[in-house]
């Protein structure tokens, strides 16, 4: 096993030197394929993105709303009161954006489908340019050696489709099954690597139970149901892929999170079970036959009135690999909310690394919560999504990000030590490629290691980028 000291001891033989100059680090050439050596070469390298975040052109070539575009335009719901109208101008700068993340040596591309921009109206009608733009963005990947990992979903559901009820509405799962038939049709043939959905909790949550995503709704009922549908939806979602595209290799991801309790007493202990059963056990246990966690979370059990005969087998399917997305741990500790009776909260010491996001560093964290995920018969793990958001000093044409940099050593020394403890953990991408349209933050928290200057659209690698191309140099 591989302490976080050996780890870093390989990265070079000065760490000081990585933060101040990354792109220094590696000049011996006994350096390179460090991170075959350390991970193995079937390891799979990758950068994820979101459509919303970063294509921009959200009424361009018969492009319909999605409910980002309406959120987003709505007052007050911003923080920056920014918006993804343009963002990262993806739409018409892939294939250079394409070419630097070749640059930077990673071997993946994770990247989502705008939903309205294959069906505007969320069903019916498929916009020819909508297919084309992603058929572009697939070829350019091959054709630069970049392997292309389609995410079906990644929270912009069609505006038309939100206001027949959405994610609430249990023909969601009609919808969305058909809109991954014509995805898998049209590009199923040189698309092997797919995710169903990206982090059903947070869309489900922050979008129909806290208000501070899109829809922006405030309901227990309107999240118990969009959760089972969501559910529907995954295994709905992966029948469709391996029906239609051959060889393929299907995953869903799931946000999770390790937590702790603030104290050692049953009712802390039994606050945490809760805070385990909403946030790691909410979605993957419905798909492996276990049905929801409603023994720890017995509000759960008013999901019933949306359960249909059949749902619960119609919730499993044998997904290849399942996405875990980790950021920060959970402290948890009793509360008055009474469907959850837990809350987050922050530990009770002072040398505590907190990212621009107020979440705090806990690379151990990771190492746990891929312990915990591998009770359960997984055949094997992606780290879909994992990052932060720090501070970036610009000099010219230069974006050090030393915090960034060690938070990647760091998280990645853990992931390698669960390798090696055996758990089938085969690949990782980094949150995120380009600086983007964060979601209700805008553009304040930036997640790049390629850093964009939103009012000229200038790319910049950082130093965590420049520190990934040469840890993957081959």
């Amino acid at each position: 096993m591989i302490t976080r000291a050996q780890f870093l001891s390989l990265l070079g033989t000065s760490i000081s030197g990585l933060l101040l100059s990354p792109g220094k680090l590696f000049a011996d050439r006994n350096a390179e394929a460090l991170a075959a050596k350390l991970f193995g070469s079937n390891f799979i390298w990758g950068a994820a993105t979101g459509a919303y975040q970063i294509e921009g052109a959200f009424n361009v070539d018969g492009k319909g709303l999605s409910i980002w575009d309406d959120f987003s335009h709505t007052k007050r719901k911003i923080k920056d009161r920014s918006d993804g109208d343009v963002s990262c101008d993806f739409y018409h700068k892939y294939r250079e954006d394409l070419a630097l993340l070749k640059s930077l040596n990673f071997g993946a591309f994770r990247f989502s489908i705008a939903w309205s921009r294959i069906l505007p109206e969320g069903t019916g009608t498929i916009n020819r340019k909508g297919i084309d733009f992603y058929n572009q963005i697939i070829d350019t990947c091959l054709e630069l050696g970049i392997e292309p990992w389609i995410c079906l979903y990644h929270w912009d559901l069609p505006q038309t489709l939100e206001e027949k009820g959405g994610w609430a509405n249990r023909e969601v799962v009609n919808w969305f099954s058909e809109y991954s038939r014509i995805c898998t049709l049209h590009f199923g043939d040189r698309v092997k690597n797919w995710m169903v959905l990206n982090e059903p909790l947070s869309f489900t949550s922050l979008g129909y139970l806290a208000g501070i995503h899109a829809p922006g709704y405030k309901s227990i009922n309107k999240f118990l149901a969009s959760v089972h549908h969501a559910a529907l939806c995954q295994s709905a979602g992966g029948r469709i892929i391996r029906e239609n595209v051959k060889q393929a290799n299907i995953g869903t991801t799931f946000s999770c999170s390790w937590i702790d309790v603030k104290k050692s007493k049953p009712k802390f202990h039994k606050a945490s079970e809760r805070l385990d059963a909403l946030i790691n056990r909410l979605f993957i246990e419905p798909v492996l036959g276990l049905g929801y966690p409603t023994d720890t979370l017995p509000f759960l059990k008013k999901m019933e009135k949306f359960i249909q005969p059949g749902d619960l087998e119609k919730l499993k399917f044998d997904f290849d690999f399942i996405g875990l997305q980790n950021y920060f741990r959970i402290i948890g500790k009793p509360s008055l909310i009474p469907f959850i009776r837990a809350k987050n909260d922050k530990p009770d010491y002072n040398d505590v690394q907190f990212t621009d996001m107020g979440w705090e560093v806990y690379p151990e964290g990771i190492f746990k919560i891929l312990q915990r995920f591998a009770k359960y018969p997984v055949k094997e793990f992606m780290i879909s999504e994992n990052g932060a958001a720090f501070y970036d000093n610009v000099t010219g044409e230069n974006v050090h990000d030393p915090m960034r940099v060690q938070y990647f050593q760091q998280y990645l020394s853990q992931i390698l030590k669960a390798k090696q403890n055996g758990i089938p953990v085969n690949g990782y991408f980094a949150w995120t490629f380009i600086d983007n349209f964060e979601w209700a933050e805008g553009y304040k928290m930036r997640y790049g290691i390629v850093y964009n200057d939103i009012q000229n659209q200038k790319r910049i690698v950082k130093d965590s980028g420049l520190w990934f191309q040469s840890f993957l140099s081959q």
